[in-house]
């Protein structure tokens, strides 16, 4: 029994159609619920015709990065490949999943993002007596675009200097480069949380040793962090993002040291808190800072485009340059929801 993907004519063009990644295009002339019940589901159209071309991309038989270069058609799949590689180390190294409330896809470089007047007597919900008018909630457009960032590195090798490579470890690679603009993003995100996203809404900052925030300047005890944790109400501290610095404090509280805590991080590397918070650790956000957040509201990516490759480049010339880029924003619907506390 033949299969269709095993026929597909793969071409460039298939990287230029309007809204729709490669993969989309791929999955579009083969789709995947064609294969239910046969020997290659659970692959997707892409995984497919690396099957067709007898390309092993992983494990300790992968093949050499030339292996993509056998034939015309098999030379389309190799930017879609890199793509996928360095879209892999982004997800690995990846903490925005933990503080971004929603991911806002657009085809547009122009963005503006919406926001409800703030404030607890503006969003609790009034008895409303007999014939009086309901208490309204005004959601508007902000008065800024939100500032999107074109992150990306160029890719510079010759096809003589890594044809031989094997694609296992060319993968470590392009996954370091993915986790490098993570690394961006990231940084992006917490500037945003910080000093706003251009519509006069920077985050709350507190200090220990300053009301209502009790303690010594320079010394972070539980005492602090349960202060901090009450300027939240109405909204609630899930998400704590930490310095290195007040991550080591931290770690030596005593309310820290519980034998579950203790387990919990020796077994997995994750921490928990007493406050119920998740707690995250980044050189991204610097000196003795932490800030504290509620994931469900604090933040919104905006994503102009995924990872791209110049696909010209490494199909035509083989590597020689080829950029990796991604254009991402972020936004903050709810400035409350997002807290500065310095030690």
């Amino acid at each position: 029994m033949g299969y269709h993907f095993e026929d597909l004519k793969l071409e460039k063009g298939m990287y230029q159609v309007a809204g729709k990644s490669f993969s989309q295009v791929l999955e579009g002339e083969d789709p995947s619920e064609r294969y239910r019940g046969t020997s290659l589901e659970g692959l997707d159209a892409f995984q497919r015709q690396l099957k067709r071309f007898d390309i092993k991309v992983k494990g300790t038989g992968s093949d050499p990065v030339e292996k993509f270069f056998q034939s015309a058609q098999a030379a389309v799949l190799f930017p879609e490949y890199i793509a996928r590689s360095v879209r892999q180390g982004l997800e690995e190294a990846d903490l925005l999943p933990s503080i971004v409330a929603a991911v806002t896809e657009i085809d547009t470089l122009d963005y503006r993002s919406i926001a409800a007047n703030t404030g607890k007597d503006k969003k609790e919900l009034k008895r409303v007596e007999e014939g009086a008018s309901i208490p309204s909630t005004q959601i508007r457009t902000q008065k800024n675009l939100v500032k999107l960032h074109k992150r990306g590195r160029m890719l510079v090798a010759s096809y003589e200097a890594v044809r031989y490579q094997k694609l296992d470890l060319f993968s470590v690679t392009l996954r370091q480069i993915g986790a490098q603009i993570g690394r961006s993003q990231l940084e992006d995100a917490i500037e945003v949380i910080l000093s706003g996203d251009g519509n006069d809404n920077p985050a709350a900052v507190y200090s220990v040793g300053t009301a209502p925030i009790g303690g010594t300047a320079g010394s972070l005890t539980y005492d602090e962090l349960v202060d901090f944790w009450s300027t939240f109400d109405p909204y609630e501290m899930n998400t704590l993002l930490v310095s290195p610095e007040v991550m080591r404090q931290m770690l030596k509280m005593e309310e820290l040291r519980n034998p579950l805590t203790g387990l919990n991080f020796q077994g997995t590397g994750k921490l928990s808190t007493p406050l119920g918070a998740n707690l995250l650790r980044t050189s991204a956000l610097s000196g003795g800072k932490l800030i504290g957040l509620d994931k469900r509201y604090a933040l919104e990516m905006v994503r102009a485009s995924d990872v791209l490759v110049e696909y010209d480049k490494l199909i035509d010339q083989q590597l020689d340059r080829a950029a990796i880029t991604t254009i991402a924003g972020f936004a903050k619907p709810f400035q409350e929801a997002g807290k500065v506390l310095k030690v």
